[in-house]
This record gives structure tokens, C-alpha cells and sequence, in this order.
């Protein structure tokens, strides 16, 4: 199969698995909210959100190196997995184990800590499951991984509305959750053939050296990202807690798209940089940096607008106050679109190092920030430092990533889509529908405003889509 053949193809599995397996998340998330009210819910924030910060804290870039060093010539491919892969192992089932005994340090209530002893063993699923993603992303082979989420996402609604009618409890709920995400291991195990643990000297040396940048780089983004949600309990009540994690989930989805697509584009970018391929390197940096805008841009418009019904609906009446959070949450998103799309870019050009002060300071007033301001704000104060700490991360990467690559993106494109946002916007304000038509509309809306101002140009859909002349081996 072509290059061209293959990323359109990987692209459009990933879209669709991902749409579907979105849309099974969103409706786990909504029956779950419904279910457990805002304050068990705040229960289930609280244990995943200290799960998360683990999680996020001992990824250490396994995820992108992973596909970084595949799209590399320097190492046989199975030995680097399976070298990167045992010492992903390793480092999650010390995490996750020590997990359960940690929560007890903190004055949460029985069934939180509980629930964190339960969901461990999903975390540390998920974090294997990472590697596997890591490969087949590289690959541009997505549909092992595509099913396997969407399988799990399937169990996991299945489960949840089946213990509703029974009217289980909080923790067979949680139980629920990580059941779903062994199915998930299993299933990538299986297909993905023999997996050895083994430890290469040689490769584990390389994966050290190319990785510590980018493990301390995620430690730092663990703690401006994730401790909110650890922090935010310790002084306000679990209601609260509920409210700010609800909105934060919605939040969570939309930044995924970013992820989707940088990891599609990541492994070719690298590919172009390693081999000093600078017309392609420059193409490809102008595609991201356009797709993401035209992606996220229109979303953060239309949550900012639609954020107090698109809360009732996840969650009810109940969850309606999460709406005024969800509303000023969104505006980190900007930042969010930018940091992730350059910090993506700095891993592919291998300038880690120099991205390291931008987390490292943003990592320490965050925390200096969210131990003032929630204290005395409650969740105002987090939602105002995440906010900062999202655009102060996507600006300073930003100027790392051009000065380094010398490659400043055209500003036009991206100028067209944010009109065409704000223009959606801005109609959907005066004509007050409901969630559903306001959506349509909004699309509807947001196509029009497209079409007006000229994008995407056609040259820029044959750029997304075919990516020009590039090496058959890039499809290991």
C-alpha cells in the first residue's frame, strides 16, 4: 500500500473509531453522571483524577517515543518494541501498585480509596495498552487499536446500564470500569502477536537518552494538567469536585482530537527532519498547525456558547451549574491547540531539552498557583490557573518550535478559520435554540463561513491526504 493510500486509509479508521468510540464514552460518562448525582460523582473524580496524575506523572513519553524511535532507522523494530514495551511494564506496575497504598495518606473518604485500589489494575491496563498504540500509530496500521478501544467502550456502556437497572452501587460501577479496560489489553495482546520482555542494552541506553527530556517534560505537564483535580478536593466538597470534573471530562474529549491528529502527522513529520527532507518537514508543520485550528477552533466558539445545556444534558438539572466551569474552561483550549500541535513538533526535531524550561516554570507557578488561588476560590481558582498555565505553555512552545525548525507558519489560513469560529459563533448566540438544532446549525454555520473565505483550499486536502513524495519505508 502507498503512503498516500495508507494515511488516508489510517486516518479514516482512527476518525471513525474514534467518533464511535467518543460517542460510547460520552454516553458511559452521561449514564454514570445521571446515575451517581454530583456528589458520588465528585467520588469517581476524585480516584480517577488521582489515578490520572499517576498515570499521566510515570508515562514518561513512552507513548511518543515509541513512535518517534520506530519511524528511526537505527534499531530492529521488534527488539526496540519489546525492549521500550518491558520497560513500560515495569515502571507502571510499581506506579499502580503502590497506587492503593498512597490514597491512603489522603483524607478521602472509604469509598474513594477503595475505588482507587479497584481502578488501578485499569490504569496499569491502559498503560500497556499505550505501547501497543504507540506501534500501530506509527505503522499507520490503526485498526487493531481502533477496535480494541471501541470493544472496550462497548463493554464498559453494557456493564454501567446493566448495573443501573439493578441499581448496584458506586464501587460494582467502578469495578465496571476496569473490567472494560482488561477487555482492552486482551484483546491488543492477542492480535498483536508474540510480545517477550527483554531489556537491550543498547536501546534501553538510546531509549534513556531520548527520553529523559521528554519524561521530565511530561512529569512538568502532569503537574500544571492533573493537579487540579488531586488538589481541588483537599478543600472543597465533593459536590464541587463533581461539577468541575464533569466539565473538565467534556474538555478531556475535545483535547483528544488534538492528540489524534498529531499523532497521525508526528511520525512523518519525524521522518521528513530526521532525513532532511525540509520542503515536506515545512509542508507537513503548515498542515498541523491548519488542521488543528480548523478542528478546534469552531469548538472552542460553540462550547463557550453551549456550555450550560451541553452540561444538562450530560448530566441533568443537577449538573447545570457546571456549565458556568465548562464555559470559561474552554478558553484554554487555545492554548491547549497550540501546545499541543508545537510541543509535537519540538519532540519530532528532537528539541526536548529546550522545551523543558517552558514545563518546568509552568509546571511550578501552576502549582504555586492552584495552592493560593483554590484555597481562596475554590473551583474559579483552578479553572483561572488552568487557564494560564494552557496559553503559557502553547505560546512559549511556540517560539521553541519556530526558532528551532526555522519555520514561522502562515498566519492566513489560520486568521480565515478563526473568523469563520467567531462568526459561528456569534450567530448562534442571537438565534437561542436548543442544544441539538444549535449544533446543527453551528456546523452548518461554521461550513458556510468556510466557504466564503476559501478553506481548506483544495491544495490544502491534498496535502492532508497525500503529504507529497515520500519514502515507501516511513510504512514499516
Amino acid at each position: 500500500m502507498s503512503l498516500a493510500r495508507a494515511l488516508a486509509h489510517n486516518t479514516a479508521i482512527q476518525i471513525i473509531g474514534k467518533a464511535i468510540s467518543t460517542a460510547l464514552g460520552f454516553l458511559a460518562f452521561a449514564i454514570l453522571a445521571h446515575n451517581l448525582g454530583t456528589e458520588k460523582f465528585g467520588w469517581y473524580i476524585t480516584a480517577t483524577g488521582f489515578l490520572q496524575f499517576i498515570g499521566v506523572l510515570i508515562d514518561f513519553g513512552f507513548t511518543v517515543t515509541t513512535s518517534n524511535m520506530l519511524s528511526e532507522p537505527a534499531f530492529d523494530k521488534t527488539k526496540l518494541f519489546n525492549t521500550i514495551f518491558t520497560w513500560r511494564f515495569l515502571t507502571a506496575i510499581i506506579s499502580f501498585g503502590l497506587a492503593p497504598i498512597i490514597i491512603l495518606a489522603f483524607p478521602y473518604r472509604a469509598e474513594i480509596k477503595i475505588a482507587v485500589a479497584i481502578m488501578s489494575l485499569s490504569f496499569f491496563c491502559n498503560t500497556l495498552n499505550q505501547s501497543f498504540i504507540g506501534y500501530y500509530r506509527q505503522k499507520l496500521s490503526m485498526m487493531v487499536a481502533t477496535v480494541s478501544e471501541v470493544l472496550g467502550r462497548v463493554l464498559l456502556v453494557a456493564g454501567i446500564i446493566l448495573l443501573v437497572q439493578r441499581q448496584a452501587g458506586f464501587l460494582p460501577l467502578m469495578s465496571v470500569v476496569t473490567i472494560a479496560t482488561i477487555s482492552t489489553t486482551v484483546y491488543l495482546f492477542y492480535n498483536f502477536g508474540r510480545v517477550r520482555f527483554m531489556i537491550d542494552r543498547e536501546i534501553s541506553r538510546a531509549l534513556f537518552i531520548k527520553m529523559w527530556p521528554t519524561a521530565l517534560s511530561v512529569m512538568f505537564n502532569t503537574i500544571y494538567l492533573q493537579a487540579d483535580r488531586v488538589i481541588l478536593p483537599l478543600y472543597v466538597s465533593q459536590t464541587q469536585v463533581g461539577l468541575y470534573g464533569a466539565a473538565y471530562r467534556v474538555l478531556d474529549i475535545i483535547i483528544q482530537v488534538a492528540a489524534i491528529v498529531m499523532g497521525l502527522l508526528m511520525p512523518l513529520i519525524t521522518f521528513s527532519w530526521s532525513r532532511g527532507l525540509i520542503n515536506d518537514f515545512k509542508q507537513r508543520y503548515q498542515v498541523s498547525v491548519d488542521l488543528i485550528a480548523w478542528l478546534l477552533f469552531p469548538m472552542i466558539v460553540g462550547i463557550f456558547v453551549l456550555a450550560t445545556p451541553i452540561m444538562i444534558l450530560i448530566g441533568g438539572a443537577s449538573f447545570a451549574k457546571a456549565g458556568i466551569i465548562l464555559k470559561w474552561l474552554s478558553l484554554s483550549i487555545l492554548g491547549t491547540s497550540f501546545g499541543m500541535t508545537f510541543g509535537h513538533i519540538i519532540l519530532a526535531i528532537d528539541r526536548q531539552k529546550e522545551a523543558l524550561i517552558v514545563y518546568g516554570t509552568d509546571a511550578l507557578l501552576s502549582l504555586v498557583g492552584y495552592f493560593i488561588f483554590i484555597p481562596r476560590f475554590g473551583w474559579a481558582g483552578a479553572v483561572g490557573v488552568t487557564i494560564f498555565s494552557e496559553i503559557y505553555a502553547g505560546l512559549l512552545l511556540t517560539v521553541i518550535s519556530v526558532k528551532y525548525s526555522n519555520t514561522f507558519p502562515k498566519l492566513r489560513t489560520l486568521l480565515k478559520i478563526l473568523a469563520s469560529s467567531i462568526g459561528m459563533g456569534a450567530y448562534l448566540s442571537v438565534m437561542h435554540l436548543s442544544l441539538l438544532p444549535s449544533i446543527i446549525v453551528g456546523i452548518l454555520t461554521y461550513a458556510a463561513f468556510n466557504f466564503i473565505f476559501g478553506i481548506p483550499k483544495p491544495e490544502t486536502l491534498r496535502q492532508i491526504f497525500s503529504l507529497t513524495k515520500v519514502a515507501e519505508d516511513q510504512v514499516i
